[in-house]
């Protein structure tokens, strides 16, 4: 590479001296270096007994194809500095939209106020999908239910968050008392579609105690429960910070278990040797 650069160098200034100050090099470093190329091609590419600096055939013919290419790893080089010093570049995260929505976004406003020239993309999806897409190359991270598998992806805990049940005054009669989750399972229920990890957490809480979950209704959206939870359609399991809103205002009122929910681990999940550009390490250091 460096051979190459000299060599462009020298036929733009026209001057071997003038080259070298520009290169900050000996102008015997410059020579030498131009000889090796020419030694390694088998061929003269500079006219030297002229006064000005001109290019043989074979000179001519090795800038046509080398001088665009130059050109190219150059910027490139130029593009990767700036990348490295946080002055461009993009981060893609991959995270589903209620974790976004009550968790994430703060550190991802904190971070364009930081690095305003860094791109900030989000894909929202579920915890299975944003593992699939990880591992397609489409996201730097994925920000999803833990544990994951261990032999393929780099999990780093973040936070835990709680699921409850939620009812409006149609179930009044469970309000302010203490049921157990095999009544709750005679009620009416209104959960998240069963390929979401946060469904698969509660089918799986609901096996420990013996029991089957069959909801009324399955819905894709966490926003979506706590509005089908309001108009009275079932008992909904949502994230308590989707709620709280709803239960302040009388909507909602959270349903008491004697054996409650138990909380999720939210982690930060990257590939296996993966080599994370500076601006993904970064982000990632801001959220843990």
């Amino acid at each position: 590479m460096n051979c190459i650069k000299y060599f462009i160098t020298v036929l733009k200034i026209k001057s071997f001296s003038e080259a070298a100050r520009k290169l900050f090099i000996t102008q015997s470093a410059v020579s030498q270096s131009v000889k090796s190329l020419e030694k390694q091609l088998g061929v003269t590419l500079f006219h030297r007994k002229s006064r000005n600096i001109q290019l043989t055939n074979e000179g001519e013919l090795l800038f046509s194809y080398v001088s665009q290419a130059y050109n190219f790893l150059k910027t490139a080089e130029e593009k990767l500095q700036e990348f490295e010093g946080l002055t461009a570049g993009e981060i893609r995260i991959g995270v589903s939209d209620s974790i976004c929505k009550y968790f994430i976004m703060p550190y991802i406003k904190k971070f364009g106020q930081m690095y305003p020239n860094i791109m900030v993309k989000v894909i929202n999806r579920t915890t299975p999908q944003l593992l699939d897409v990880l591992k397609g190359g489409l996201i730097d991270i994925a920000i999803s239910t833990l544990p994951v598998n261990q032999n393929m992806f780099n999990a780093v805990p973040f936070i835990f968050v709680q699921d409850i049940f939620v009812a409006s005054d149609k179930f009044k009669e469970l309000k302010e008392r203490e049921i157990t989750l095999q009544e709750l399972n005679g009620y009416p229920l209104v959960l998240l579609q069963s390929d979401s990890s946060t469904r698969k957490s509660v089918d799986r809480f609901f096996q420990s105690q013996g029991l089957t979950c069959s909801p009324e209704i399955e819905l894709e959206s966490l926003d979506l429960l706590v509005e089908f939870a309001k108009i009275g359609t079932g008992i909904a399991c949502v994230l308590k910070e989707s709620a709280v809103d709803a239960i302040k205002s009388g909507d909602l009122f959270k349903i008491i278990t004697k054996e409650p929910l138990p909380p999720r681990s939210i982690g930060v999940v990257t590939m296996k040797n993966v080599v994370l550009s500076k601006a993904v390490k970064t982000f990632i250091s801001e959220l843990i």
